[in-house]
């Protein structure tokens, strides 16, 4: 886990061809991050590249990401359905009306009071299928990306659809807002092949969300018109104490339905195209990330057979909080990106009257190295040891600021657990996990006795 640089990095970065330049910073921080950041940290700790500019240090990093108008999130808009007359999805919007609107409405939506019923959901689901493989699963697609698919239909309420569909549009959405940008350097054709897969999807899950929006709000209505008469019949009867003591039977209680259930004023501007791009955003965003924190949190702990005894052994206690705070340490050695990526809408300096003073150019893709951040000592005591009893509110794990995830309150418990069920086990792999060549994992056999 030592971050020492084990090579002089920045010196073949500096003898290499202009051309070749960007290319080698992508292969450090795919095989080697943490010794490359550690270098960049003391050496160059704002790196311009010839593609993008990589900011690393904790300060740099955390003023850049509070600063949504001016490192913005254009990029993200041709993916997330950004055009001259669709305002597409709230992440593609930077610090906006619509933006802070929509992002309050969901968090009330996504009440924290229900995240005891959603560790319950997810380990009754993870149980279940772990227990059916009988010692041996493909980790990937038959546990990481079904659990939070589960979660998709039973919690967030996009049922009535194959799981297989969910996981899809994820995929599909994910690859390529995150990694089909003008920085992946992928040849032409996987382009185009990645952004045909989201356009498909895009239009398989459009229709989709058309049926779901139609029926769930005929439930809905249904169950509030069958309240209101059941408070008439209580009413003419002369019933009125039976009724004051009496709660209205809810309706399925999910996020769908509850969207559906709410009556916004027009001001608000939240009707019902406007609930499913949001419910959509929902399952974009659960599974995909969900799968690849999960396993590469799994593979690092049986990687490293000392932390693993102590995972395991806190993963018995009914007290989670210890085995949380190792799978949130682990995930600052394994995130699931090492960057945010951003544009500037202006000219901005950096660190400005620093040693480390630059001035970033409008229109420059940055790379926002939130992975190097999690190892800098202004924020993290000794941060080449693993110590899980760090500050959690230094972590980059669900963005920061504006753009922090939707989700963070449901992944903080939905990942843990996820991981907890596993290692109840005693879990080993055949081989590393398999990304098949992408940024994604696709694959992975793991087994127990």
């Amino acid at each position: 886990m030592d971050g020492t640089p084990a090579r002089d990095y920045l010196a073949e970065y500096d003898a290499a061809a202009h051309d070749e330049k960007y290319e080698l910073v992508r292969e450090w921080m795919r095989s080697e991050p943490l010794p490359f950041f550690a270098q960049l940290r003391s050496q160059r700790p704002v790196l311009v590249t010839p593609v993008t500019t990589l900011v690393t240090l904790f300060e740099d990093v955390r003023d850049v990401l509070q600063m949504p108008r001016i490192f913005t999130v254009d990029l993200y808009k041709p993916k997330m359905g950004v055009t001259d007359t669709e305002v597409g999805y709230l992440m593609a919007h930077d610090d906006d009306a619509l933006h802070t609107r929509e992002k309050s409405i969901m968090k009330g939506m996504l009440n924290r009071d229900d995240l005891p019923r959603v560790r319950a959901l997810v380990a009754t689901s993870a149980k279940e299928i772990l227990d059916a493989a009988d010692g041996r699963i493909e980790l990937v697609n038959e546990y990481c990306r079904t659990v939070p698919a589960i979660l998709v239909q039973e919690y967030f309420g996009l049922d009535g659809v194959d799981k297989a569909d969910l996981i899809t549009w994820s995929y599909w959405n994910q690859y390529d807002a995150f990694y089909n940008q003008p920085f992946d350097f992928l040849p032409p054709d996987k382009v185009a092949e990645i952004a045909a897969g989201r356009e498909t999807t895009a239009k398989e899950l459009g229709a989709y969300m058309t049926h779901l929006m139609a029926r769930k709000l005929v439930a809905v209505k249904a169950q509030q018109a069958k309240n209101f008469l059941l408070v008439f019949w209580y009413w003419a009867k002369g019933l009125v104490g039976r009724l004051l003591g009496r709660k209205p039977e809810p309706a399925n209680d999910d996020i769908v339905s509850r969207m559906l259930a709410t009556s916004f004023a027009k001001g608000v501007d939240f009707g019902l195209v406007r609930v499913g791009t949001n419910a959509g955003g929902l399952l974009i965003g659960a599974i995909e990330t969900t799968s690849q924190a999960v396993s590469q949190v799994v593979e690092f702990f049986i990687d490293h057979p000392d932390l693993m005894e102590k995972a395991q052994r806190a993963a018995r206690s009914d007290d989670v909080t210890e085995f949380d705070a190792l799978v949130w340490e682990a995930l600052r050695f394994v995130p699931i990106a090492p960057y945010l990526f951003r544009r500037t809408s202006q000219d901005y300096t950096i660190a400005k009257g620093a040693e480390r003073e630059t001035t970033i150019p409008a229109r420059t893709n940055v790379l926002v190295v939130t992975q190097s951040a999690m190892f800098d000592s202004y924020a993290f005591d000794n941060p080449e040891a693993f110590d899980p009893n760090r500050n959690w509110y230094h972590h980059f794990n669900f963005g920061f600021g504006s753009h922090e995830c939707l989700g963070k309150y449901v992944g903080k418990e939905m990942i843990p657990e996820m991981v907890r069920q596993v290692l109840l086990h005693d879990v080993s792999a055949d081989g590393p996990i398999d990304f098949k060549g992408g940024p994604l994992p696709e694959a992975w056999e793991v087994h127990w006795s």
